[in-house]
């Protein structure tokens, strides 16, 4: 999977960059977790403070087209973000810490 960032814009009121990114892959789409994972190495940015908003990928195609909201610290993600998205973007590990 390779991750190609299209644009960058900050917002300094939210404390983010909203990013727009195209990833080439192989095979099925990839997972959020992966997206998440790779687009946060590639900004060298903790996977908890990148947020997935969409990825769309056209019918017979191995391209996918995103967005997501890159915050400053966690925090503000936390509190920013709606419940639901935040749900969305845990990854199987977050899951069953909170859970212990």
């Amino acid at each position: 999977m390779e991750i190609t960032i299209l644009s960058e814009t900050s917002n300094p009121l939210l404390h983010r960059i909203d990013v727009s990114f195209l990833i080439d892959h192989t095979g099925a789409t990839p997972n959020r977790t992966e997206v998440r994972n790779n687009l946060a190495a590639t900004l060298n940015k903790n996977t908890d403070e990148v947020i997935i908003r969409n990825l769309r990928t056209q019918f017979g195609t191995r391209k996918t087209v995103g967005d997501a909201k890159v915050y400053e610290n966690s925090n503000f993600a936390q509190t920013i973000e709606h419940d639901h998205i935040l749900l969305r973007n845990k990854s199987t590990s977050q899951e069953d810490v909170e859970e212990e």
